[in-house]
């Protein structure tokens, strides 16, 4: 029992310093190799890998794309001396763990600050040049490309390669925001009167227009009416002569109680007029007469 405590301790050590010289790579990372501080070796195969126990230890490094989000907004100043709040997110990964590794001693948070920093000096440039309703609205996706392409050529040299870069959103100060408004709501009250100065100077036009026309259109029927009418009493006085000639004596007669109709036609009417008075020739009898009647 004695003999079996120290073999058991030797396979005990054995299968501890085999386990320390083994470690595994996921396909998702890369792992360097540091032997006594220094880069030995960058692993960038997935699987089961060798290392000296004790004198070599190892670092993983996450190689799948990250995302960079600042909690805070940037403040920028366009072209116009407007001042902007930008708030922006980046997808980046590492493309070189060796040089990551020498520039930012691998440190996620370091590199975030690089990134912020590069990202914000593009930002401010593109911006500089730049009116409010080009970045709002105009230019975004050549701005957003030529950010990613500046900050992709210069993070280049710490390892690290920049996806995409994007605006979540673009605000004016509070106080600044305030005033454009008030000068959007006024040149939006004044576009509108002139709309509705136009829309009256036009109605006024248009009634005008109207009253022109529905002139001349009485005028011309009430000329055709007087035409047709003027017509209408030849036709009727030469179809009354034509009917009258063929007995002047009846139509006589007939002028004659259509006189005594019109003059008498009130009970309070008063005619004062010579018994012998061609009036009443049809009002006596065949001796001349009067048939006594009113």
């Amino acid at each position: 029992m004695r003999a079996l405590g120290p073999v058991l301790a030797a396979i005990a050590l054995i299968a501890l310093i085999a386990s320390s010289a083994l470690f595994t790579v996921d396909q998702r990372q890369n792992a360097m190799v540091f032997q006594l501080g220094e880069v030995k070796e960058v692993v960038t195969k997935a699987g089961l890998h060798f290392k000296w126990p004790l004198i070599q230890n190892v670092r993983h490094f996450d190689m799948r794309i990250l995302t960079f989000d600042d909690a805070e907004p940037l403040r920028f100043i366009t072209s116009e001396k407007k001042p902007l709040l930008v708030d922006s997110f980046v997808k980046w990964r590492i493309v070189d763990v060796r040089q990551y590794y020498v520039s930012v001693q691998g440190d996620e948070v370091r590199a975030a600050t690089r990134i912020k920093q590069t990202i914000s000096d593009g930002l401010q440039s593109e911006f500089g040049r730049r009116t409010v309703h080009d970045v709002v609205s105009g230019q975004r996706d050549e701005i957003m490309a030529e950010v990613r392409t500046k900050a992709d050529t210069d993070l280049k040299r710490i390892g690290v390669e920049i996806i995409d870069v994007r605006l979540k959103r673009v605000d004016l100060p509070t106080d600044v925001s305030d005033s454009v408004f008030g000068r959007m709501q006024a040149e939006r009250k004044r576009i509108a009167n002139e709309q509705r100065s136009t829309g009256a100077a036009e109605a006024e036009r248009i009634r005008a227009d109207a009253d022109r026309q529905r002139e001349i259109i009485l005028a011309e029927a009430y000329r055709d009416a007087q035409r047709i009418k003027g017509e209408g009493d030849a036709k009727s006085t030469t179809i009354y002569a034509q009917a009258f000639s063929q007995n002047p004596e009846f139509y006589s007669f007939y002028r004659s109680m259509e006189a005594y109709r019109s003059s008498f036609r009130g009970k309070n009417d008063l005619l004062l007029l010579e018994p012998t008075s061609d009036f009443f020739r049809y009002l006596r009898d065949s001796q001349g007469r009067s048939t006594g009647r009113k």
